[in-house]
């Protein structure tokens, strides 16, 4: 019985062991800190509870920032405990901010973006997981809007056969909850 075990666990390391060594890897310059300031730390100044009116004009809370992952990642769930629940992972991928948007839809968009300026982040389609039909539709454009420390817009972009989808734009006007 024990020789069967070993072989097992054998096998299980040898398994682990080649997910090691996947040929995917790539190796990025490190951002300066200019642009890990107009990139990544204003997405990390957005920690916390965010709010805003339902179409009755009564405040619910639309969005919960968390810095995580020892601070190299940011966490976005948007309307938490809902059906339509998202989430989204922003992150440094070396000189660029990436998003990849958990969509309710099931698809996950990953978008990019390479330049920022004080108060604005614009991101742009990378790639699409999990697109099941050429003409599903999937996000493919986010701007991120600082107004204020309290103040936040989120200007979504709805693409489907790679063309904007005039009528699926949703722009959320966030203010931090007190």
């Amino acid at each position: 019985m024990n020789r069967i075990v070993i072989l097992v666990g054998s096998a299980a390391v040898l398994a682990l062991g080649g997910c090691a060594t996947h040929s995917s890897r790539q190796v990025v310059t490190q951002a300066t800190p200019e642009q890990q300031k107009l990139l990544f730390d204003q997405v990390k100044s957005l920690a916390g509870t965010w709010e805003m009116a339902d179409d009755h004009g009564k405040k619910q809370t639309a969005a919960v920032f968390t810095v995580s992952s020892n601070g190299s990642i940011v966490r976005e769930v948007m309307f938490p405990g809902e059906g339509h629940e998202m989430t989204n992972i922003y992150h440094m991928d070396g000189p660029t901010l990436v998003v990849t948007h958990y969509c309710a839809q099931g698809n996950q968009p990953r978008m990019r973006a390479a330049a920022g300026q004080p108060g604005a982040v614009a991101f742009r389609l990378d790639s699409v997981t999990n697109l099941t039909a050429a003409d599903e539709m999937y996000m493919g454009e986010l701007t991120l809007v600082l107004e204020s420390r309290n103040k936040l817009r989120e200007e979504w972009k709805s693409f489907s056969k790679g063309e904007v989808q005039k009528d699926h734009c949703p722009v959320f006007e966030l203010t931090r909850a007190k």
